[in-house]
């Protein structure tokens, strides 16, 4: 992937929220970095500070967390167009209690906290771009939650796979039955009713 497609795919994905004027992408580029995660590397771990935000440009990528039995707990699945952020860690400064692992080599532009609360200062189009981006992240987790709570598995499955319908080329299945917060067995069987 070269650098300025990289870029430009940014900024135009950012103009379908909010036309962007020529000193913020040219903002954009002076502060962000596109960066190249091959799979399996961790982008963040579990008691770090989440000190960027990730915009997948191509590939996925997996957060999770650790339970009580110190197993992996799959939280979000992600792939290009979405925003890779721990939320508490990322905007408390905080230690985070999950982690962000490359699933397959992922290109993302990755934009620090600092660097993003300069954009916010600078520039008020971002503000609103910004805005809109935090409400689908909310939105889409309250979309999962509602799932987890209304949704039998098979709808869950059913649910996910209409979101993400080529998902299990890319993700083992292990991580998307923790993500649909099913086993393995009842995700089989799930997919065996098909």
């Amino acid at each position: 992937m070269q650098t300025r497609d990289a870029y430009q795919q940014v900024i135009e994905f950012f103009d379908t929220i909010y036309p962007t004027t020529a000193e913020l992408q040219s903002d954009i580029r002076l502060c962000s970095k596109v960066v190249k995660y091959p799979k399996r590397a961790v982008l963040a771990d579990i008691g770090q500070i989440h000190k960027s935000i990730y915009f997948i440009l191509k590939g996925s990528i997996r957060t999770y967390y650790r339970d009580k039995n110190q197993e992996d707990i799959t939280s979000w699945l992600l792939f290009e167009g979405d925003l890779a952020i721990s939320i508490y860690s990322f905007y408390n400064q905080a230690a985070s209690f999950e982690a962000m692992e490359a699933l397959e080599d992922t290109w993302v532009l990755v934009l620090s906290y600092d660097n993003l609360m300069n954009l916010y200062l600078k520039h008020m189009e971002f503000n609103y771009i910004g805005r809109r981006l935090t409400e689908a992240y909310y939105i889409k987790s309250e979309d999962k939650v509602n799932a987890l709570r209304m949704l039998t598995a098979k709808e869950r499955y059913d649910h996910f796979l209409r979101r993400y319908p080529t998902v299990l080329q890319k993700v083992p299945l292990r991580y998307v039955a923790s993500y649909l917060g099913i086993t393995q067995s009842t995700l089989s069987r799930v997919r065996g009713q098909k």
